[in-house]
Protein backbone atom coordinates (compact mmCIF):
# COMPACT_ATOMS: atom_id res chain seq x y z
CA UNK A 1 0.00 0.00 0.00
CA UNK A 2 1.35 3.56 -0.68
CA UNK A 3 2.34 5.47 1.98
CA UNK A 4 -0.29 8.01 3.72
CA UNK A 5 -0.32 10.89 2.64
CA UNK A 6 0.40 13.30 5.71
CA UNK A 7 -2.25 14.77 7.26
CA UNK A 8 -2.21 18.67 8.13
CA UNK A 9 -4.71 20.99 9.31
CA UNK A 10 -6.09 24.61 8.12
CA UNK A 11 -8.30 26.64 10.57
CA UNK A 12 -11.74 27.93 9.05
CA UNK A 13 -12.46 30.14 11.63
CA UNK A 14 -12.41 28.58 14.80
CA UNK A 15 -12.75 24.92 12.84
CA UNK A 16 -9.95 22.69 12.17
CA UNK A 17 -9.67 21.42 8.77
CA UNK A 18 -8.06 18.34 7.70
CA UNK A 19 -6.28 17.89 4.82
CA UNK A 20 -3.73 16.62 2.45
CA UNK A 21 -1.42 17.44 -0.76
CA UNK A 22 -0.07 15.11 -3.18
CA UNK A 23 2.03 15.53 -6.06
CA UNK A 24 3.20 18.76 -7.69
CA UNK A 25 1.87 21.28 -9.78
CA UNK A 26 0.85 23.43 -11.35
CA UNK A 27 -1.44 23.17 -12.00
CA UNK A 28 -3.68 22.24 -8.19
CA UNK A 29 -6.53 20.84 -7.81
CA UNK A 30 -9.36 20.76 -5.00
CA UNK A 31 -11.03 17.33 -4.77
CA UNK A 32 -14.90 18.07 -3.09
CA UNK A 33 -15.63 15.04 -2.16
CA UNK A 34 -19.29 13.63 -1.84
CA UNK A 35 -21.30 12.93 1.00
CA UNK A 36 -19.41 11.19 3.20
CA UNK A 37 -15.24 11.68 3.75
CA UNK A 38 -12.82 10.16 6.54
CA UNK A 39 -9.06 10.91 4.65
CA UNK A 40 -7.25 7.53 6.33
CA UNK A 41 -10.20 5.47 5.86
CA UNK A 42 -10.40 6.49 2.19
CA UNK A 43 -7.19 5.98 1.50
CA UNK A 44 -7.59 2.06 2.25
CA UNK A 45 -9.59 1.50 -0.62
CA UNK A 46 -6.92 0.96 -3.44
CA UNK A 47 -9.35 2.12 -6.21
CA UNK A 48 -10.01 5.71 -4.86
CA UNK A 49 -5.96 5.53 -3.65
CA UNK A 50 -5.04 4.56 -7.57
CA UNK A 51 -7.32 7.52 -8.52
CA UNK A 52 -5.94 9.98 -6.78
CA UNK A 53 -1.99 8.68 -7.07
CA UNK A 54 -2.83 9.37 -10.74
CA UNK A 55 -4.28 12.63 -11.18
CA UNK A 56 -1.19 13.61 -8.70
CA UNK A 57 1.04 12.57 -11.22
CA UNK A 58 -0.06 15.75 -13.22
CA UNK A 59 -1.21 18.41 -10.61
CA UNK A 60 -0.68 18.84 -7.06
CA UNK A 61 -4.28 17.58 -5.78
CA UNK A 62 -5.20 18.86 -2.19
CA UNK A 63 -7.96 16.52 -0.47
CA UNK A 64 -9.90 17.78 2.70
CA UNK A 65 -12.09 16.37 4.94
CA UNK A 66 -15.47 18.54 5.43
CA UNK A 67 -16.38 20.51 8.86
CA UNK A 68 -17.60 17.88 10.90
CA UNK A 69 -16.72 15.00 9.41
CA UNK A 70 -13.25 12.86 9.58
CA UNK A 71 -10.83 14.01 10.78
CA UNK A 72 -11.59 17.55 10.51
CA UNK A 73 -13.33 19.05 13.77
CA UNK A 74 -16.59 17.20 14.59
CA UNK A 75 -19.27 20.24 14.64
CA UNK A 76 -22.63 20.47 13.28
CA UNK A 77 -22.65 20.29 9.30
CA UNK A 78 -22.02 23.36 7.91
CA UNK A 79 -24.09 25.62 5.54
CA UNK A 80 -22.33 26.40 2.01
CA UNK A 81 -21.59 29.23 2.99
CA UNK A 82 -19.36 28.14 5.83
CA UNK A 83 -17.90 25.40 3.54
CA UNK A 84 -16.90 28.00 0.91
CA UNK A 85 -14.70 29.54 3.55
CA UNK A 86 -13.43 26.04 4.83
CA UNK A 87 -12.44 25.22 0.73
CA UNK A 88 -10.24 29.06 0.82
CA UNK A 89 -8.46 28.28 4.14
CA UNK A 90 -7.74 24.88 2.50
CA UNK A 91 -6.15 26.23 -0.04
CA UNK A 92 -4.33 29.61 1.54
CA UNK A 93 -3.02 26.87 4.00
CA UNK A 94 -1.82 24.95 1.46
CA UNK A 95 -0.22 27.74 -0.37
CA UNK A 96 -2.84 27.63 -3.54
CA UNK A 97 -3.58 30.99 -5.19
CA UNK A 98 -5.63 29.35 -7.94
CA UNK A 99 -7.37 25.98 -8.33
CA UNK A 100 -9.42 23.77 -10.36
CA UNK A 101 -11.84 22.66 -8.35
CA UNK A 102 -13.20 18.55 -8.69
CA UNK A 103 -17.05 18.51 -7.91
CA UNK A 104 -18.16 14.63 -6.95
CA UNK A 105 -21.88 14.20 -6.20
CA UNK A 106 -22.76 16.55 -3.25
CA UNK A 107 -19.42 17.69 -3.40
CA UNK A 108 -20.75 19.62 -6.94
CA UNK A 109 -23.08 22.27 -5.42
CA UNK A 110 -20.28 23.78 -3.20
CA UNK A 111 -17.80 23.79 -6.05
CA UNK A 112 -20.21 25.51 -8.24
CA UNK A 113 -20.89 27.87 -5.93
CA UNK A 114 -17.15 28.85 -5.29
CA UNK A 115 -16.71 28.75 -8.88
CA UNK A 116 -18.93 31.53 -9.54
CA UNK A 117 -18.88 33.68 -6.21
CA UNK A 118 -15.16 33.45 -5.75
CA UNK A 119 -13.34 33.82 -9.88
CA UNK A 120 -10.32 34.50 -8.82
CA UNK A 121 -9.72 31.60 -7.04
CA UNK A 122 -11.15 28.97 -9.21
CA UNK A 123 -8.92 28.04 -12.60
CA UNK A 124 -11.03 25.72 -13.48
CA UNK A 125 -14.39 23.55 -12.60
CA UNK A 126 -14.86 20.06 -12.99
CA UNK A 127 -18.18 18.30 -12.60
CA UNK A 128 -18.46 14.23 -11.45
CA UNK A 129 -21.76 13.06 -10.85
CA UNK A 130 -22.80 16.36 -9.85
CA UNK A 131 -26.08 16.86 -8.13
CA UNK A 132 -28.46 20.19 -8.69
CA UNK A 133 -31.40 19.64 -6.50
CA UNK A 134 -31.83 16.37 -4.33
CA UNK A 135 -35.49 16.98 -3.43
CA UNK A 136 -38.12 15.46 -6.52
CA UNK A 137 -40.26 18.54 -7.20
CA UNK A 138 -42.84 19.31 -10.05
CA UNK A 139 -40.14 21.45 -11.37
CA UNK A 140 -37.07 19.28 -10.76
CA UNK A 141 -38.26 15.51 -11.84
CA UNK A 142 -34.50 14.41 -11.67
CA UNK A 143 -34.14 14.28 -7.54
CA UNK A 144 -33.38 11.54 -5.32
CA UNK A 145 -35.96 11.29 -3.30
CA UNK A 146 -39.43 13.34 -2.73
CA UNK A 147 -40.15 15.20 0.57
CA UNK A 148 -41.92 12.37 1.64
CA UNK A 149 -39.39 9.48 0.88
CA UNK A 150 -36.91 11.09 2.48
CA UNK A 151 -38.10 11.77 5.83
CA UNK A 152 -39.26 8.16 5.86
CA UNK A 153 -34.81 7.42 4.51
CA UNK A 154 -34.30 9.59 7.68
CA UNK A 155 -36.19 7.82 10.08
CA UNK A 156 -34.20 4.55 9.30
CA UNK A 157 -30.69 6.13 9.75
CA UNK A 158 -29.86 4.60 12.71
CA UNK A 159 -30.57 1.57 11.80
CA UNK A 160 -28.81 1.18 8.38
CA UNK A 161 -25.45 3.54 9.11
CA UNK A 162 -22.55 1.32 9.47
CA UNK A 163 -24.22 -1.12 6.63
CA UNK A 164 -21.35 -1.84 4.07
CA UNK A 165 -24.00 -3.10 1.36
CA UNK A 166 -24.90 0.74 0.62
CA UNK A 167 -22.19 0.94 -1.54
CA UNK A 168 -22.70 -1.51 -4.18
CA UNK A 169 -25.58 1.20 -5.41
CA UNK A 170 -22.79 3.64 -5.36
CA UNK A 171 -20.48 1.35 -7.60
CA UNK A 172 -22.90 -1.44 -8.75
CA UNK A 173 -20.31 -2.36 -11.17
CA UNK A 174 -18.77 -3.92 -7.79
CA UNK A 175 -22.20 -5.27 -6.69
CA UNK A 176 -21.24 -8.19 -4.11
CA UNK A 177 -17.98 -7.58 -3.63
CA UNK A 178 -17.51 -8.09 -0.01
CA UNK A 179 -14.51 -6.85 0.90
CA UNK A 180 -15.57 -3.36 -0.73
CA UNK A 181 -18.77 -3.44 1.68
CA UNK A 182 -16.49 -4.45 4.96
CA UNK A 183 -14.37 -1.35 3.66
CA UNK A 184 -17.26 0.84 3.27
CA UNK A 185 -19.23 -0.27 6.51
CA UNK A 186 -15.97 1.01 8.14
CA UNK A 187 -16.04 4.13 6.53
CA UNK A 188 -19.21 4.96 7.43
CA UNK A 189 -18.33 4.69 10.83
CA UNK A 190 -15.25 6.42 11.27
CA UNK A 191 -16.66 9.22 9.07
CA UNK A 192 -19.62 10.35 11.40
CA UNK A 193 -22.00 8.82 14.35
CA UNK A 194 -26.13 8.18 12.87
CA UNK A 195 -26.84 11.57 14.00
CA UNK A 196 -24.25 13.64 12.45
CA UNK A 197 -25.00 11.58 9.74
CA UNK A 198 -28.29 12.62 9.17
CA UNK A 199 -27.86 16.20 9.96
CA UNK A 200 -25.37 16.81 6.96
CA UNK A 201 -28.20 14.59 4.68
CA UNK A 202 -30.86 17.38 5.80
CA UNK A 203 -28.42 20.06 4.69
CA UNK A 204 -27.85 18.14 1.34
CA UNK A 205 -31.26 17.11 0.52
CA UNK A 206 -32.10 21.50 1.50
CA UNK A 207 -30.06 22.29 -1.84
CA UNK A 208 -30.70 24.14 -4.90
CA UNK A 209 -27.69 25.22 -7.24
CA UNK A 210 -30.30 26.06 -9.98
CA UNK A 211 -30.09 29.13 -9.67
CA UNK A 212 -25.72 29.74 -9.39
CA UNK A 213 -25.13 27.47 -12.66
CA UNK A 214 -26.06 30.27 -15.28
CA UNK A 215 -23.21 32.86 -13.15
CA UNK A 216 -20.39 30.32 -13.60
CA UNK A 217 -17.60 31.89 -15.71
CA UNK A 218 -14.84 29.71 -15.47
CA UNK A 219 -13.74 26.69 -17.62
CA UNK A 220 -16.01 23.79 -16.58
CA UNK A 221 -16.09 19.67 -17.82
CA UNK A 222 -18.96 17.77 -17.05
CA UNK A 223 -18.76 14.08 -16.57
CA UNK A 224 -21.47 11.95 -15.81
CA UNK A 225 -22.33 7.86 -16.00
CA UNK A 226 -25.70 7.18 -17.74
CA UNK A 227 -26.31 4.61 -15.74
CA UNK A 228 -25.73 6.38 -12.28
CA UNK A 229 -27.91 5.30 -9.98
CA UNK A 230 -27.69 8.20 -7.28
CA UNK A 231 -27.33 11.32 -9.30
CA UNK A 232 -29.60 10.78 -12.31
CA UNK A 233 -27.87 12.06 -15.63
CA UNK A 234 -30.17 14.01 -16.21
CA UNK A 235 -28.36 16.44 -13.75
CA UNK A 236 -25.81 16.35 -15.82
CA UNK A 237 -27.56 17.11 -19.24
CA UNK A 238 -28.96 20.44 -17.39
CA UNK A 239 -25.71 21.88 -16.57
CA UNK A 240 -24.33 21.18 -19.65
CA UNK A 241 -27.16 23.62 -21.29
CA UNK A 242 -27.17 26.04 -18.36
CA UNK A 243 -23.57 26.74 -17.66
CA UNK A 244 -21.92 28.99 -20.31
CA UNK A 245 -18.83 26.99 -22.29
CA UNK A 246 -19.05 23.85 -20.66
CA UNK A 247 -17.63 20.75 -22.29
CA UNK A 248 -20.27 17.56 -21.61
CA UNK A 249 -18.72 14.12 -21.55
CA UNK A 250 -21.65 11.37 -20.84
CA UNK A 251 -19.48 8.16 -19.86
CA UNK A 252 -21.16 4.85 -20.79
CA UNK A 253 -20.78 3.10 -16.98
CA UNK A 254 -22.98 2.82 -13.71
CA UNK A 255 -20.68 3.94 -10.82
CA UNK A 256 -21.56 7.59 -9.14
CA UNK A 257 -17.99 7.84 -8.12
CA UNK A 258 -15.21 9.00 -10.33
CA UNK A 259 -12.72 6.57 -9.31
CA UNK A 260 -15.17 3.28 -10.64
CA UNK A 261 -15.73 1.43 -13.59
CA UNK A 262 -14.62 4.35 -15.17
CA UNK A 263 -11.37 5.70 -13.74
CA UNK A 264 -9.37 5.66 -16.45
CA UNK A 265 -11.60 7.99 -19.11
CA UNK A 266 -12.31 10.34 -16.03
CA UNK A 267 -8.50 10.68 -15.09
CA UNK A 268 -8.11 11.16 -18.85
CA UNK A 269 -10.47 13.68 -19.71
CA UNK A 270 -9.93 15.90 -16.74
CA UNK A 271 -6.14 15.66 -17.61
CA UNK A 272 -6.68 16.94 -20.78
CA UNK A 273 -9.36 19.64 -19.84
CA UNK A 274 -5.98 20.81 -17.70
CA UNK A 275 -3.29 20.56 -19.30
CA UNK A 276 -3.75 19.87 -23.20
CA UNK A 277 -2.77 16.36 -22.94
CA UNK A 278 -3.38 13.20 -21.79
CA UNK A 279 -1.07 9.80 -21.26
CA UNK A 280 -1.43 7.27 -23.90
CA UNK A 281 -3.34 4.62 -23.08
CA UNK A 282 -0.92 2.05 -23.26
CA UNK A 283 -0.57 0.34 -19.87
CA UNK A 284 1.95 -2.37 -19.66
CA UNK A 285 0.66 -5.83 -19.45
CA UNK A 286 1.48 -8.86 -18.49
CA UNK A 287 -0.11 -12.85 -18.35
CA UNK A 288 -0.68 -13.49 -14.86
CA UNK A 289 -3.22 -15.71 -12.86
CA UNK A 290 -4.31 -13.69 -10.08
CA UNK A 291 -5.40 -15.13 -6.79
CA UNK A 292 -8.29 -13.54 -3.99
CA UNK A 293 -8.46 -14.78 -0.87
CA UNK A 294 -11.38 -13.83 1.64
CA UNK A 295 -12.40 -15.08 5.03
CA UNK A 296 -16.00 -16.42 5.38
CA UNK A 297 -18.51 -14.02 7.88
CA UNK A 298 -15.07 -12.05 8.99
CA UNK A 299 -17.22 -9.24 10.93
CA UNK A 300 -19.56 -11.98 12.67
CA UNK A 301 -16.24 -13.64 13.84
CA UNK A 302 -14.89 -10.27 15.08
CA UNK A 303 -17.86 -9.49 16.79
CA UNK A 304 -18.11 -12.47 18.64
CA UNK A 305 -14.49 -12.36 19.93
CA UNK A 306 -13.74 -8.96 20.60
CA UNK A 307 -10.97 -6.23 18.68
CA UNK A 308 -8.05 -7.65 20.41
CA UNK A 309 -8.45 -11.39 19.98
CA UNK A 310 -9.61 -10.47 16.21
CA UNK A 311 -6.71 -8.83 15.32
CA UNK A 312 -3.92 -11.16 17.37
CA UNK A 313 -5.88 -14.06 15.06
CA UNK A 314 -5.80 -11.97 11.41
CA UNK A 315 -2.13 -11.16 12.10
CA UNK A 316 -1.87 -15.56 12.59
CA UNK A 317 -4.02 -15.54 9.56
CA UNK A 318 -1.62 -13.45 6.96
CA UNK A 319 1.29 -14.63 8.80
CA UNK A 320 0.22 -18.54 7.34
CA UNK A 321 -1.06 -17.17 3.98
CA UNK A 322 2.08 -15.21 3.24
CA UNK A 323 4.27 -18.35 4.25
CA UNK A 324 2.14 -20.47 1.77
CA UNK A 325 2.56 -17.40 -0.97
CA UNK A 326 6.44 -17.62 -0.25
CA UNK A 327 6.36 -21.32 -0.54
CA UNK A 328 4.20 -21.93 -3.94
CA UNK A 329 6.46 -18.48 -5.61
CA UNK A 330 2.99 -16.07 -5.14
CA UNK A 331 3.50 -12.07 -5.33
CA UNK A 332 1.71 -10.52 -2.47
CA UNK A 333 -0.23 -7.92 -4.66
CA UNK A 334 -2.46 -6.45 -1.72
CA UNK A 335 -4.21 -6.67 1.06
CA UNK A 336 -8.10 -6.00 1.94
CA UNK A 337 -7.61 -6.30 5.58
CA UNK A 338 -9.45 -10.27 5.98
CA UNK A 339 -8.00 -11.25 2.34
CA UNK A 340 -5.25 -11.27 0.10
CA UNK A 341 -4.81 -10.40 -3.82
CA UNK A 342 -1.63 -12.09 -5.26
CA UNK A 343 -0.46 -13.02 -8.59
CA UNK A 344 0.93 -16.29 -10.11
CA UNK A 345 3.03 -17.07 -13.06
CA UNK A 346 1.25 -20.30 -13.47
CA UNK A 347 -1.99 -21.15 -12.30
CA UNK A 348 -1.17 -24.80 -10.61
CA UNK A 349 1.12 -23.37 -8.04
CA UNK A 350 -1.94 -20.72 -7.90
CA UNK A 351 -4.20 -23.01 -7.10
CA UNK A 352 -1.92 -25.06 -4.82
CA UNK A 353 -0.73 -22.03 -2.96
CA UNK A 354 -4.78 -21.58 -2.03
CA UNK A 355 -5.79 -25.33 -1.52
CA UNK A 356 -2.95 -24.99 1.29
CA UNK A 357 -3.58 -21.23 2.58
CA UNK A 358 -7.01 -22.64 3.61
CA UNK A 359 -5.95 -25.66 5.14
CA UNK A 360 -3.23 -24.21 7.19
CA UNK A 361 -5.05 -21.22 8.23
CA UNK A 362 -8.33 -23.60 9.09
CA UNK A 363 -5.97 -24.70 12.09
CA UNK A 364 -6.79 -21.54 13.61
CA UNK A 365 -11.00 -21.54 13.46
CA UNK A 366 -11.32 -19.55 10.07
CA UNK A 367 -12.92 -20.84 7.28
CA UNK A 368 -11.27 -19.33 4.02
CA UNK A 369 -12.53 -18.67 0.15
CA UNK A 370 -10.17 -18.30 -2.92
CA UNK A 371 -11.19 -17.62 -6.32
CA UNK A 372 -8.43 -17.36 -9.63
CA UNK A 373 -8.23 -16.39 -12.91
CA UNK A 374 -5.70 -16.31 -15.46
CA UNK A 375 -5.54 -12.94 -17.90
CA UNK A 376 -3.68 -10.27 -18.91
CA UNK A 377 -3.13 -7.82 -16.19
CA UNK A 378 -2.30 -3.95 -16.19
CA UNK A 379 1.05 -3.28 -14.79
CA UNK A 380 0.47 0.39 -12.75
CA UNK A 381 3.26 1.01 -10.17
CA UNK A 382 3.66 -2.27 -9.02
CA UNK A 383 0.16 -2.96 -8.70
CA UNK A 384 -1.82 -5.54 -11.24
CA UNK A 385 -5.05 -3.92 -12.20
CA UNK A 386 -7.46 -4.96 -15.81
CA UNK A 387 -10.56 -6.75 -16.57
CA UNK A 388 -8.80 -10.17 -15.23
CA UNK A 389 -8.19 -9.20 -11.49
CA UNK A 390 -12.42 -7.37 -11.67
CA UNK A 391 -13.19 -10.93 -13.34
CA UNK A 392 -10.85 -12.99 -10.07
CA UNK A 393 -12.65 -10.75 -7.19
CA UNK A 394 -16.10 -11.72 -8.59
CA UNK A 395 -15.25 -15.59 -8.66
CA UNK A 396 -14.21 -15.12 -5.01
CA UNK A 397 -17.16 -13.88 -4.20
CA UNK A 398 -19.13 -16.74 -5.60
CA UNK A 399 -17.26 -19.84 -3.91
CA UNK A 400 -17.91 -21.57 -0.76
CA UNK A 401 -16.18 -21.95 2.29
CA UNK A 402 -13.02 -23.84 1.95
CA UNK A 403 -13.52 -23.81 -1.38
CA UNK A 404 -10.90 -23.22 -4.58
CA UNK A 405 -13.16 -21.45 -7.62
CA UNK A 406 -11.82 -21.00 -10.76
CA UNK A 407 -12.63 -19.88 -14.13
CA UNK A 408 -12.33 -22.31 -16.88
CA UNK A 409 -9.23 -20.58 -18.21
CA UNK A 410 -7.70 -21.74 -15.50
CA UNK A 411 -9.26 -25.07 -15.67
CA UNK A 412 -8.22 -25.42 -19.34
CA UNK A 413 -4.31 -24.35 -18.71
CA UNK A 414 -3.63 -26.61 -15.65
CA UNK A 415 -4.25 -29.78 -17.95
CA UNK A 416 -2.35 -32.41 -16.98
CA UNK A 417 -1.35 -31.10 -13.61
CA UNK A 418 -3.09 -33.52 -11.44
CA UNK A 419 -6.07 -31.60 -10.40
CA UNK A 420 -9.27 -32.44 -10.70
CA UNK A 421 -11.95 -30.63 -11.10
CA UNK A 422 -15.49 -30.38 -10.32
CA UNK A 423 -17.87 -28.29 -12.54
CA UNK A 424 -20.00 -25.41 -11.02
CA UNK A 425 -22.05 -24.47 -13.88
CA UNK A 426 -22.73 -21.29 -15.82
CA UNK A 427 -22.25 -17.76 -13.56
CA UNK A 428 -23.04 -14.13 -15.02
CA UNK A 429 -20.13 -12.25 -13.10
CA UNK A 430 -21.53 -9.00 -12.02
CA UNK A 431 -19.70 -6.17 -14.08
CA UNK A 432 -18.29 -8.56 -16.70
CA UNK A 433 -19.95 -9.49 -20.16
CA UNK A 434 -20.83 -13.06 -20.80
CA UNK A 435 -21.72 -16.23 -18.46
CA UNK A 436 -18.84 -17.83 -16.93
CA UNK A 437 -18.50 -21.19 -16.30
CA UNK A 438 -16.76 -21.87 -13.14
CA UNK A 439 -15.08 -24.96 -11.40
CA UNK A 440 -14.26 -26.04 -7.90
CA UNK A 441 -10.55 -27.45 -7.73
CA UNK A 442 -10.05 -30.73 -5.74
CA UNK A 443 -7.21 -31.38 -3.29
CA UNK A 444 -4.49 -31.94 -5.75
CA UNK A 445 -1.27 -33.85 -5.01
CA UNK A 446 1.98 -31.61 -5.16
Amino acid sequence: MTDLPSIRYAQSGDVDIAYQVLGKGPPDIVFVAGFITHLTALWEDPSYRSFCERLSSFARLILFDKRGMGLSDRVRAGTLEERMDDVRAVMDAAGSDRAALIGVSEGGPLSMLFTAAHPERAQALILSGAEVKEETTEDWPWGENTREEFEASMAEVPNFWGRGEWVWSIMPSRAGDESLARWFSNLLLQAASPRAAEAFMRVGFGIDVRHVAPSIGAPTLILHATEDRICHVENARWLARTIPHSRYVELDGLDHVPWGDRSDEIVGEIQEFLTGTRDAAVPDTVLATVLFTDIVDSTAHASRIGDRRWRELLAAHNERVRRELHRYRGREIDTTGDGFLASFDGPARGIRCARAAIESVDELGLRLRAGLHTGECELMDGKLGGIAVHIGARVVALAEPGDVLVSRTVRDLVAGSGIDFVDRGVARLKGVDGEWRLFSAATADP
